[in-house]
């Protein structure tokens, strides 16, 4: 099939959403041009753990096993008490998930951890070394529009070299909370909600394994002192993310540290007991966008949607809407499927958000910081699901298993696709 509906999908934001589709559409041939308003790769500690419905898109994009050469699988997981760390619930997913039947064949559905900054080189590296992606830095859009014949962006270039105007055949917005394509199709309108609460990330090395016995993952139960304690390298390094008393300064929060630590974590170190590496603090957002996909121009990931980070649903959510994404642009290439299916993606990835990501991520957060720790077992159903986990491993599998459900099959609309079944 030489002629092509499209010939280039313009992508706006080089981070982990938009790198990740740039991959799968260009290991698919579909051309991809990818503007970015910084002048690299974003270095900050942001996500570094990848859930179970991450996984079939990593494979797809051919870097899982390279994700988990760099990187580590993270096998156990659970929640403690803040009053001595003791253990209330968890799992160990290595019993379980090990070798899972996705697509006719075994997968490894742990979670993959990998710092973002890293998983991001990866991916550049793929698209631009080995399929000829095109990336501009310096790039910041200021301005989307479309027609019958295609869509493009009015880009501000840096360095004071002026405007331009950027043109494809579909505009991808995978630009972040902040998108300037998501405000362009509506505003400031990005219904939803702000956690009146403060988090700040940090990548610190502590040995939270060898003196205290934690787990790969460990999340603190308080409703002022919630923190999360889960390793993202195989050498030590943990993300300590961690509550903090909101309307602060990013250098009062910083001087604040030391002791927050030390009245936190086991142990109660002095600063000469850890090496922190990173430091970010960050609010919280539940939020929506109304629609997805506005004729040529589309959303995924954090520009179209936000949650809390407690349980990674956030960036996992947003590698599952781009993966979906690709379905349909490649169905499109291939003649499989026509624009109609862009709309089915707007509105099953919406769906999935409220009805999955939404609720879960909220319930996550209230979880870790809830202002009764004592009795919280008793009244969480998830928790005592857990509880009986650890001695069934059939249900076990199957719980964990559960989070596949934010995923969704847009090839099952292709056309004739019953005939060839």
């Amino acid at each position: 099939m030489t002629d092509r509906p499209f010939s280039k999908v313009l992508i706006v934001g080089a981070g982990p959403s938009g790198l990740l589709l740039a991959l799968l559409l260009s290991k698919h041939g579909i051309p991809v041009h990818i503007l970015e308003a910084a002048p690299h790769l974003d270095q900050q500690p942001r996500a570094a753990h990848y859930g179970a419905p991450a996984i079939p898109e990593f494979i797809r994009a051919g870097i899982a096993e390279e994700i988990r050469a760099r990187g580590m699988l993270l096998d156990t997981m659970c929640w403690r008490s803040s009053v001595d760390h003791s253990y209330i619930a968890g799992f160990d997913a290595g019993k379980v998930l090990r070798d899972v039947d996705v697509d006719g064949q075994g997968t490894d559905l742990r979670t993959h951890c990998l710092a973002l900054q890293e998983l991001d080189q990866l991916m550049l590296g793929e698209v631009t070394g080995r399929y000829g992606g095109v990336v501009d830095w310096e790039h910041r859009v200021v301005g989307v529009g479309q027609d019958d014949g295609g869509a493009w962006c009015e880009v501000e270039v840096g360095g004071g070299r002026g405007r331009k105007v950027v043109r494809g055949d579909y505009v991808v917005g995978c630009d972040g909370a902040g998108s300037a394509v998501r405000r362009a199709l509506f505003g400031e309108e990005f219904p939803g909600f702000t956690w009146d609460a403060q988090i700040v990330a940090t990548n610190t090395y502590y040995d939270f394994e060898g003196k205290f016995g934690w787990h790969d993952a460990n999340f603190i139960i308080h409703p002022e002192h919630f923190f999360m304690a889960a390793r993202i390298t195989r050498d030590g390094l943990y993300r300590i993310t961690y509550g903090e008393t909101p309307g602060l300064s990013r250098d009062e929060y910083l001087a604040r540290q030391p002791w927050k630590f030390e009245t936190i974590l086991p142990g109660r170190p002095k600063p000469d007991a850890y090496k922190m590496i990173n430091f970010s603090p960050y609010r919280m957002h539940q939020r929506c966008a109304p629609k997805f996909r506005v004729g040529r121009v589309l959303l995924a990931a954090d520009a179209a949607h936000l949650c809390n980070p407690w349980g990674g649903l956030g960036i996992t959510g947003g590698f599952v809407d781009v993966g979906g994404l690709y379905d349909c642009l490649a169905g499109i290439w291939d003649g499989k499927a026509d624009e109609s299916i862009l709309e089915l993606y707007s509105e099953k990835r919406i769906e999935k958000w409220k009805t999955i990501i939404n609720p879960i991520s909220q319930e996550n957060f209230r979880r870790v910081s809830d202002k009764d720790p004592a009795t919280r077992f008793e009244r969480d159903e998830f928790m005592q699901l857990l509880k009986k986990g650890e001695t069934d491993e059939v249900f076990l599998k199957e719980l964990l298993m559960s989070p596949m459900e934010v995923r969704y099959d847009f090839t099952q609309h292709y056309k004739d696709v019953a005939k060839t079944e």
